[in-house]
């Protein structure tokens, strides 16, 4: 008989872990602290938009909602860059016309939430776990009005976010190392509507990223024809949250910095001083399980900050292989949960170490002239060796590759580049037979160190 499943947290993750599991003959109960948002008037959580790339795809397919969701994703083909200096480029993501979509956080977790229970889920809202006793598998629950409650978990999963009560549990116990630690940099949500007409005021199938070095605001596309822009800026320091307490000195820090958007946003005063200024952290915790009874999946496992697309893709893609697991080993979970541990932490690892050094390039690199004629190569080398050169980028985003591997392969593709781009223009190099010899040679060498990594399937 197929054990009874409790899971924490009806975000994303969650919701999703308990169709995949309700598909498999599991009877599922989550415990949300929320109210439930599609009744109340809260939001969806953190509200950047999401970037859904093939593995979040892969996930909603197993789910039965890609087709549904698909009508609702905005492809974004690439980055437009809105430089400092009043010029502007766009920068083209995969070198197939592949793209990552911007798809609405509230929209897609009130469809999850829904399915889950016509698949027969039990979701119980505003019921707050304050902490489990992870040895007995015992829930102690706050209920609505404040009651206080215990639930005895047979097999449970922690999907409660980056302050998940399963994961601070975990956290109080021997031999677990936990750690978090928060940029200096925080957030804040502003927004670009349609123009009079109706009309989008941005291209609307990118990625709109203005970057300042120290800072940046990006934008994404919405289907009701609005963008949401999130500027990401230190909390500290000159420019930063704290030195920006005026309406005058607000409208005189976008007229300095966004001269171009802030034409294009009505409401920036209202939105800046009205939103919430958010906080980015990064977690660690191993291991991720404790013997046959409990995980953590998603943000409770690796929180990680946004600046890959990757937090829901990569909580996503726990679910497919736990998913995966499920049918390869039946119902032998110390197996199961261990395996799930020992493939999943390297690559959670990983995708918070590319998040945070996609920060840089994303605010910084990508105003570099040197940055932007490296990924041109990196393209025409992907069309030149198709069977050798793949960028980290595309590996991370439009692939299957593990996130570890995709790591591995940056010294190497570094090194590769450097040497490429100290021969000077590559367009012309290209023409020549001796320089193209030599990138032979230099693509073999590259091949060879990197075909001996997991390249997965």
């Amino acid at each position: 008989m197929a054990r009874s499943v409790t899971i924490l947290g009806a975000g994303l993750v969650g919701s999703l872990l308990a169709i995949l599991l309700k598909k498999r003959g599991f009877d599922v109960s989550i415990y949300e602290r929320r109210p439930d948002m599609r009744v109340a008037t809260i939001g969806a959580g953190r509200s950047i938009n999401l970037a859904m790339s093939v593995r979040g795809w892969k996930a909603l397919e197993l789910a039965g909602l890609r087709a549904e969701m698909e009508q609702i994703a905005i492809p974004m083909y690439g980055r437009y860059l809105h430089q400092a200096d009043g010029s502007a480029a766009f920068q083209q993501y995969g070198k197939n016309n592949e793209a990552i979509y911007s798809v609405s956080r509230g929209e897609l977790n009130r469809k999850l939430m829904t399915l889950a229970e016509q698949e027969g889920v039990n979701i119980y809202f505003e019921h707050r776990c304050h902490r489990v006793d992870v040895a007995e598998n015992i829930l102690h629950l706050e209920a609505p009005g404040g009651a206080q409650k215990t639930v005895q978990a047979d097999l449970l999963f922690g999907a409660d976010g980056a302050f998940s009560a399963l994961r601070s549990s975990y956290a109080q116990r021997d031999r677990v190392n936990a750690a978090h630690f928060y940029l200096e940099h925080g957030y804040k949500e502003l927004c670009i509507p349609p123009d009079a007409a109706g009309n989008m005021q941005l291209e609307k199938n990118a990625l709109h990223i203005w970057p300042r070095r120290n800072f940046m605001m990006i934008a994404l596309p919405n289907t009701d024809g609005t963008f949401t822009c999130t500027l990401f800026f230190p909390f500290e320091g000159s420019p930063s949250f704290e030195r920006l307490t005026t309406e005058q000195e607000v409208v005189a820090f976008f007229n300095e910095h966004f001269p171009d958007a802030v034409s294009l946003m009505p409401t920036l005063l209202e939105d800046f001083f009205g939103n919430p200024t958010s906080s980015l952290i990064t977690t660690h915790i191993a291991p991720w399980h404790y013997e046959d009874k409990s995980a953590l999946i998603g943000d409770a496992a690796h929180a990680i900050v946004p600046f890959y697309g990757q937090g829901m893709n990569a909580g996503f893609e726990d679910c497919t292989v736990l998913a995966g697991l499920i049918d390869q080993h039946g119902d032998d979970w110390a197996t199961i949960l261990g395996e799930y541990d020992r493939r999943r932490k390297p690559n959670g690892d990983a995708v918070a170490a590319l998040a945070l050094a996609n920060f840089v390039e994303m605010r910084d690199k990508v105003a570099d002239p040197q940055f932007l004629e490296r990924k041109k190569i990196e393209k025409e080398l992907g069309r030149m060796y198709p069977e050798q050169f793949i960028s980290v980028y595309e590996m991370v985003s439009f692939s299957h590759i593990p996130y570890n591997t995709a790591m591995s392969c940056i010294r190497a593709q570094d090194e590769l580049l450097g040497k490429i781009m100290s021969e000077g223009d590559f367009t012309e190099n290209v023409k020549q037979g001796a320089f193209n010899t030599q990138l032979d040679n230099w693509m073999n060498q590259y091949h060879g160190e990197v075909q001996q990594l997991d390249f997965g399937k």
